[in-house]
This record gives structure tokens, C-alpha cells and sequence, in this order.
């Protein structure tokens, strides 16, 4: 069968792959859902056969073989070189005659603007910041840990209160609520048994996720290392913006900031006034917004970009309806 549909739309993070078949007219045919992304652990080639199944699932489903154009935001496709050798894993499956792959952010980013103008900031397990412009010009950081100056997401909250906690108790720091919330959290009595058991991997690494909640409500209770362990990181978030729209020359210009990821889509009070408060200082013009929309809307966008002339008008706004009145399905 021929090609009958514009754009392959896929956002894969670390956890979840979602997929969707889009036509010229921005008509959703068909979905699919998969497992993660992580060539790093895996290598490319494995973590290409595992991105396969759903879409050839959202392709069969749509009754296509190929689309026009591949619009593909992953995970760890944190690099410019990254982003080209993950480009031409993509193409070499062959399921559009073009692709484009870009770092999952930018899905973000797309999905929360009617326009590709703007600036995001994902604070999930991790944290990353990119901009775009309609003519084509990013900003982006490399966002791979401290190696290139990053630091927040749950990840980097809970190491924090780890640490702070740790030095409160054996009295190497300033008294904190944390020494105790954290290991209570897990029913530990004390830090040090809770140092024990994440060093001993009673508990598993992965649920020191599970801290970040915990530190926040440390904070709003009143505790002052917690409280500047949550100023820190809106300072982070506003730092990454800053540099973000003065790269792009919109400092000055009225221009949407999304947040997204699970730390600032929960809005907490705190960090969520702290990061709007410190933006309008820097940046008055622009505008801080959280999005909710799922990220392969904005693959799908970005996809319906590239196809340009090809797209019948009101693609888009096609597009965004679908994805709004399935939110609640998900």
C-alpha cells in the first residue's frame, strides 16, 4: 500500500513510548503504546527494535506501511551527534520518507504552543530546558548531569535531602526536619538506617523518587533546608529560561514558558510561586504556563510543521482536539 498518511508522530521517554499515525488533514488514525527508550543501556539498534512494535502497531492499525514524515522526540537524545545518529537509525527502518528526531523536550514544549515560539522546562526525574523559534533557531543545554553543570528533577531533590539529612543527624550540618521524614517515609527510625538500607539496596535506587513528595511537604511545613533545598531548584529553572531566551533574543519579548514534568505540573505552592516571582524579574514579558497535553501532540505538531503545504488547514487544530478530548482516557 502506498502512503497515505502525513506523519509519524513518536514521543518516547525513558518510561513509555507513545506513538501516533496522523493524516494530511490532522485526522488521528490510529495509536499505540510501548515500553522505554534507553539506548544507552541497551544500545541503539535494541532500543530501535523495542520503538518497532508500537509503531508498527499504530501503522497496521492505520492501514499504512509508511507516512511522509517521521517526527520522532526521544529520550536521550541529549547531543547534537545523539540526535544524528538516532536520525538515521530512524530512517534506515524506512517508515516514512523523511525523519526528523529531536530530544523528547521539544515535544513538550510543542505541545503546550499553537506556534513553535517558546521556551520549556522539564522537572521530572530529571531536568532539561530548550526554546524554538519559527525560523528555526534552539537553545538547548546538554542535560546530562553535573558533567555539564545540570542539577534538579526528583532526582536531584531527593540526593540533596539525602545529604542534608545524613549531616543533621551525625552533626556535621544544621539541624532538619529531613532526618526524620525521610527514613520515616520508609518506616526507618533513624538516617542511618536508611543509609544502610539504599546502600545495601533493601531499597531499591529507583524509589528515592519517592523522597521528592517528602521533601515538599518538609518545606511547606516550615523547615529551612528544605525550603532553600525547593528555592534552589526554582532558581534552577529560571537560570536554564534566562539563558534560554537570551539565546534566542526574547528576554524582552512577550513569549509562553512551559513547565512540564511531574515536579511542575504538581504545582507546589512554593516552588510554583518561587519560580513565576524570579521569572518576572528576569523576564518580565514572558509567560509561565504548565502544560498538561500529552507530548506526542507535540511530536505530531512538530511532524505537521515539517510537512508544511503538505498539511490541509486546520491540521493542527485537528490534531490538538483529538489529544484534548482523549485526555481523560489515558
Amino acid at each position: 500500500m502506498g502512503v497515505t498518511a502525513s506523519v509519524l508522530a513518536v514521543d518516547a521517554g525513558n518510561s513509555k513510548t507513545d506513538v501516533a499515525v496522523v493524516g494530511a488533514d490532522g485526522a488521528v488514525l490510529a495509536t499505540a503504546r510501548g515500553g522505554g527508550f534507553q539506548p544507552p543501556r541497551v544500545g541503539i539498534e535494541a532500543a530501535m527494535d523495542a520503538l518497532s512494535v508500537p509503531v508498527a502497531q499504530a501503522l497496521d492499525a492505520a492501514g499504512v506501511t509508511s507516512v511522509s514524515h517521521v517526527s520522532a522526540c526521544l529520550a536521550n537524545a541529549d547531543l547534537p551527534v545523539e540526535e544524528r545518529e538516532l536520525t538515521a537509525a530512524v530512517a534506515a527502518r524506512g517508515w516514512g520518507e523523511t525523519a526528523t528526531v529531536r530530544n523528547d523536550t521539544f515535544a513538550i514544549l510543542r505541545a503546550g504552543v499553537d506556534s513553535p515560539l517558546g521556551v520549556a522546562v522539564v522537572c521530572g526525574a530529571g531536568m532539561n530546558c530548550v526554546g524554538m523559534t519559527p525560523d528555526g533557531r534552539t537553545a538547548r543545554f546538554p542535560a546530562i548531569g553535573r558533567i555539564s553543570g545540570d542539577w534538579g528533577g526528583g532526582w536531584g531533590l531527593a540526593e540533596e535531602g539525602l545529604w542534608f539529612a545524613a549531616r543533621a543527624e551525625d552533626g556535621r550540618g544544621e539541624p532538619t526536619e529531613l532526618a526524620r521524614t525521610l527514613p520515616g517515609h520508609f518506616g526507618l527510625p533513624t538516617m542511618y538506617a536508611l543509609i544502610e538500607a539504599l546502600h545495601l539496596e533493601r531499597i531499591p535506587m529507583l524509589r528515592r523518587h519517592e523522597l521528592t513528595p517528602v521533601l515538599f511537604a518538609t518545606a511547606a511545613a516550615g523547615d529551612a533546608i528544605a525550603t532553600a533545598i525547593v528555592d534552589r531548584l526554582a532558581e534552577e529553572v529560571v537560570a536554564m529560561t534566562q539563558v534560554a531566551l537570551r539565546r534566542l533574543d526574547l528576554l524582552e519579548s512577550p513569549v509562553p514558558v512551559l513547565l512540564g514534568g511531574s515536579v511542575l505540573a504538581a504545582r507546589h505552592p512554593q516552588l510554583d510561586t518561587g519560580v513565576r516571582e524570579r521569572l518576572a524579574a528576569v523576564a518580565p514579558l514572558a509567560e509561565p504556563q504548565v502544560v498538561t497535553e500529552r507530548p506526542v501532540l507535540g511530536a505530531a505538531l512538530l511532524g505537521l510543521d515539517a510537512v508544511g503545504a503538505e498539511a490541509e488547514p486546520g491540521a493542527a487544530a485537528r490534531v490538538r482536539e483529538h489529544f484534548s478530548s482523549s485526555r481523560a482516557g489515558v
